[in-house]
Order: structure tokens, then C-alpha cells, then sequence
């Protein structure tokens, strides 16, 4: 557990993509197994705990600390675990015999004598019942030192946050061989943890695991983000065909027949996650053998809805009858990688498009393509994403992204490699808003305050907050964005600071976004999707910020599925 530990803190302070490779790469190859398979197994979050719930580590620490002293502290770091991790009362251990490394040394640490292995941890927080488990945890935490807490209860809650994805700790294990990644991909979802045959296989001692999963997962191909400019100078218009980029989330949908001729199904997000759960109705409309990639969206009266919409029945283990009948799930399809037992994926993109459209047209209603735009020239496409509606997206119009564009030769290829796909995504809104709250952010950001409420001028001439942002901004400007909070605090309310903000005193910051939606959850009536700090606007007085009444223009237009021009005040394109 303590190697495991020191692997995740020195993760979670390394920025380098190369160098957390290095990190991990290393662990792989200096850990024996089991641990190093079951540390993978919580790098690419495959494990869960039924028992153990961040409820458990409150209860745990509020009987060993001052109730008031934890919850200053809380809020101060800003991390659950990290606060507990800080402040349980550690007994002495005996200390390690000189030069003995432990059982799962790892990164070059000694496992302190009497500290828990992943793997017995693992086994306990799986196989210990509630009433048990209070105390192991608590004998686990007596045994461990402050990063070998802080890495014990990330392990619990399951937001390990430290800067690695799944197919990053995919693409380290990789590295052993080497092999490309997406053989491990291809193979990743027959195995369980500990991984004892992926490890052989990658080291050269055992033969490449061999799935009989009906319904594997397929890494998917993923497009590079373009624009006119670089359109016009490198890319011929007749290569290509364009298509719509449409506002829900990348899917894929794997189905085939088991050994025991039984029919299978798997709905998995772009990065591999099995999402059947939370649409149910989707996998058993999949009546097919083969692999579909597509967009799954949420449709109510003929029309798509708003991204938010679909997120109410995303993450979820089960769903109620209520959740079925208000969400009804599309998946508009974008390619066909497998009919039957046949791979498509090395076929030219054309070959595969006219085999999607005649797959599709046996499949249910639940089920469509993505319509093609027509177009002759680039200036053809710009104006396409410019107004989806006059281009034939019809009423789905106000759900479009952008535009996608696919090289007609292109085999279909796991990763984003530059040439065969490009997007092109409408541009962001932005408006000019005043920084209302402040409050600091978690893990490497405790000491900063880095998450910010704005707000917008009503038509009473007073500010209304309309959306929270945290990211957009570089570390320069978060030091510049924590010292105006500093010096500018006006009052504050447990975590949360109120900063100046008046007509004449005040930040202004320009906040991108993607779209707005109304909400009854929030006084302003609107809601933003991903909203992020763009620019400070240092050199604007807040007087000069945005009216709350644009914003709903701008709401107005978009409910109408139509396209209009930007009210004036307002900077906004699409």
C-alpha cells in the first residue's frame, strides 16, 4: 500500500504526460504481482466498494478529533482525505530493519514492517461487512504514514485525481512490451484484476490474452480540431465528407452471441466504461450482431435536447420508471465497425458509411445516421456550421455542435491520428461578467482560490450571479486571480468569500460557453454549459459588463431552434 501511495503522490505533483508515464512504467516493472495489478486496477477506476462510503472516514475522524477543529480544517485544505490523512492521530510504528524492502517495494520505497499490502486492503474493503469494516479501516489508518492514509481513503472515495486517465495508466502498462495501446485496449475488457496474464503477456511470458467477450470494446477514433485557415492551405474539399457534430456523448454499442448462444450486449462510453445501466432500453433495442459507433443523445418530441438534459440520466447504476419514460435515448450513428463477426474497421470510410446505412435501415426506431452535409467548397462547410438550421439540420438544429469531417479513404484507426478526421466546432459564446465569490479549490489548488461565481447587471441595476467557473485561466493568471480575492474580500461564509463588486470596483472576466439553458435552480433563470474563465478584462469597469436581458435573448433564440444575430453588447458566434 505505502509503494502505491508514493506512486500516487508523486503522480499527483508531476505535470509532465511523459513524465507520469515515466512513473507509472516504473512501478509496473519494479512491482511484483498482485500489486501492481491491482494499483492498475485503481488507476483505470475498476474497482468499487460497496461498504465503504465517505461517511464512514467522517464518522472515523470525528471520533478522534475536535468536530470544530475538523471542520475548520476541512474547509481550509479543501480535500476530505487529504485533512483526515493530515490530521489522524498516527501511533508509533517500529521502525524497518536497516536495508529491508518490503514485499511491494516499488519507485524505490521500503514497505514500512507493519503497513497493509494493496492487496490485503483490497481484499478487505471487498469482503469486510459494514459492521466490521469501521474498525479494520481504523487499523489500517493507525498504519500507514500521512501519504499512505491520503492514498487509503482516495482509494475509498474513488477520486484518486491525480492526473492520470484510464487509457494513460493503459498506455504506461503498454510500455513493458512495448506495445501499441490499443492492443491492450482491444483485449482490456476479458481481464480482471490483478491482470497476472496482461503483465505476462506484456513481459514475454505467456501468450496474448485471448478474449471470447462477444461484445468487446474497440478503441475509438477521434478527430483533431481545425480551422478555416489550415482547411483552405492543406486539405482538398473533394476528400472528404462532412457531417454533423452533434451535442451528446460518443458511444459505442457492441453485441453478439456468447458461447452459450445467448445474446449480448454492451453500451460503452468513448473511453471504454460500460454504461448499459443507465440505458437499459438502448441495449435491448440493439438486436444485432456487430459494432455501431454513434452519438447517444436525449430526444422528446422529435427533437434532441439540450446536453444538460442527458446528464440527469448519466452515472447511474439503475434507473427508475420515472427516468425511462422522461428521457428517451437516440443513438445516431457515425460508423460501422464490425457486422457479424466481419472487422470493417480497415475499410475505406465510404465502404463503411453505405454498410452503415443499410445496417441502420434494420434497426429500430431508436436508432438513426447522422445526415451528411452537402457541400462543394470549404466556404460551403463554414457556412454550414455557421447556421445548421438553413444547412438541413432541421429541427435538431440548436444541437449542433459543429461540423465533423472524414477523409473518404480513411480506415478507421484507434487514437487521434492528424489527417483522416478533423472537427470543427461552433465557436464558444462569451460575455463579460463581475466576479461576485470566491472559493478555494481541492487537491494542488487547497491553497488557491480558484473557483469563481460571476454575475450579470438585471434590469434593476443589480448584479445576479449566472454561472461558476474554475479552469480557462494559466497558473500566472490563477495567482493574480487569488491575490484579487485576498486583498478585495468583503465577507465571508464558510469556504466561500464575497470579493468587491460594484459598478465601479470590481474584476471583470470574460467567460466562455458553450450554451445556455433555462433553470428554476438559479435566480438569473439561466444555466451555462462549461463555462470557463477566458480573459480578465483588467483594462473594463464592471458598469460596462453584460445585462442579464441579452443573456435571455440569447436563451429565447436558442428554445426557437433558430439562428439570429448577436444583440448588440453581447459577443457571442457560433
Amino acid at each position: 500500500m505505502q509503494a502505491f501511495a508514493n506512486l500516487l503522490d508523486r503522480l499527483s505533483y508531476e505535470p509532465r504526460r511523459n513524465g507520469k508515464l515515466a512513473l507509472m512504467e516504473a512501478y509496473f516493472r519494479q512491482t511484483p504481482d498482485p500489486e501492481r495489478g491491482f494499483a492498475l486496477a485503481a488507476l483505470t477506476d475498476e474497482l468499487y466498494f460497496h461498504n465503504a462510503k465517505p461517511g464512514l472516514i467522517r464518522a472515523l475522524i470525528g471520533e478522534r478529533t475536535d468536530p470544530v477543529l475538523f471542520a475548520l480544517s476541512r474547509d481550509y485544505v479543501g480535500d476530505l482525505s487529504e485533512t483526515v490523512a493530515l490530521m489522524w492521530p498516527a501511533k508509533p510504528r517500529p521502525e524497518a530493519a536497516p536495508g529491508a524492502a518490503g514485499a511491494a517495494g516499488g519507485l524505490g520505497h521500503n514497505r514500512p514492517p507493519d503497513s497493509p499490502l494493496l492487496s490485503e486492503v483490497i481484499e478487505g474493503l471487498t469482503t469486510t461487512g459494514k459492521a466490521g469494516l469501521a474498525g479494520q479501516l481504523a487499523d489500517w489508518l493507525d498504519h500507514l504514514d500521512e501519504v499512505g492514509r491520503w492514498a487509503l481513503l482516495k482509494l475509498i472515495t474513488g477520486a484518486l485525481r491525480v492526473g492520470v486517465s484510464a487509457r494513460l495508466a493503459k498506455t504506461a502498462v503498454a510500455r513493458l512490451a512495448p506495445v501499441p495501446v490499443d492492443e491492450v485496449e482491444e483485449v482490456w475488457h476479458g481481464l480482471a484484476p490483478p491482470y497476472e496474464a496482461l503483465f505476462a503477456w506484456l513481459e514475454g511470458r505467456g501468450e496474448a490474452p485471448e478474449s471470447d467477450d462477444p461484445a468487446p470494446f474497440r478503441p475509438p477514433m477521434l478527430a483533431h480540431p481545425i480551422d478555416l485557415d489550415e482547411l483552405t492551405r492543406n486539405e482538398d474539399p473533394a476528400a472528404f465528407s462532412a457531417e454533423w457534430k452533434w451535442d451528446g456523448i460518443r458511444i459505442e454499442i457492441a453485441a453478439g452471441r456468447d458461447k452459450a448462444g445467448r445474446h449480448v450486449v454492451r453500451l460503452y462510453s468513448r473511453s471504454g466504461e460500460e454504461i448499459g445501466a443507465a440505458f437499459p432500453e438502448v441495449c435491448e433495442a440493439a438486436d444485432f450482431a456487430g459494432a455501431v459507433d454513434g452519438e447517444l443523445l436525449i430526444v422528446r418530441g422529435g427533437v434532441v435536447q439540450p446536453f444538460n438534459v442527458l446528464q440527469q440520466r448519466l452515472n447511474r447504476r439503475t434507473v427508475s420508471a420515472k427516468l425511462l419514460r422522461d428521457f428517451p435515448p437516440r443513438v445516431r450513428l457515425y460508423d460501422l465497425l464490425a457486422e457479424g463477426e466481419e472487422d470493417l474497421r480497415p475499410l475505406p470510410f465510404a465502404e463503411r458509411r453505405a454498410r452503415l446505412e443499410a445496417f441502420a435501415a434494420r434497426l429500430p426506431a431508436m436508432f438513426d445516421v447522422s445526415r451528411t452535409i452537402a457541400f462543394a467548397s470549404w466556404a460551403d462547410v463554414a457556412a454550414a456550421r455557421a447556421d445548421p438550421l438553413a444547412a438541413g439540420a432541421g429541427a435538431d438544429a440548436a444541437a449542433v455542435e459543429g461540423v465533423m469531417l472524414k477523409r473518404l479513404d480513411s480506415a478507421y484507426v484507434a487514437g487521434r491520428p492528424k489527417g483522416p478526421w478533423y472537427k470543427w466546432k461552433r465557436d464558444p459564446f462569451t460575455i463579460d461578467a463581475v466576479m461576485m465569490y470566491a472559493q478555494r479549490g481541492s487537491g494542488k489548488r487547497s491553497s488557491f482560490y480558484s473557483d469563481y461565481t460571476f454575475g450579470v447587471w438585471d434590469e434593476k441595476g443589480e448584479l445576479v450571479p449566472v454561472g461558476k467557473a474554475y479552469c480557462g485561466f494559466t497558473d500566472a493568471e490563477l495567482k493574480e486571480l487569488d491575490k484579487f480575492v485576498r486583498n478585495n474580500t468583503l465577507s465571508r461564509f464558510g469556504p466561500v468569500r464575497e470579493v468587491v463588486h460594484g459598478p465601479d470596483k470590481g474584476l471583470v472576466l470574460e467567460v466562455a460557453f458553450e450554451g445556455l439553458q433555462r433553470s428554476t435552480r438559479h435566480r438569473s433563470g439561466v444555466a451555462m454549459r462549461f463555462p470557463r474563465i477566458s480573459r480578465l478584462r483588467w483594462d473594463k469597469p464592471p458598469r460596462e459588463a453584460d445585462r442579464l436581458a441579452e443573456l435571455k435573448r440569447l436563451l429565447g433564440t436558442e428554445t426557437k431552434k433558430a439562428r439570429v444575430a448577436a444583440p448588440e453588447n453581447l459577443s457571442f458566434d457560433f
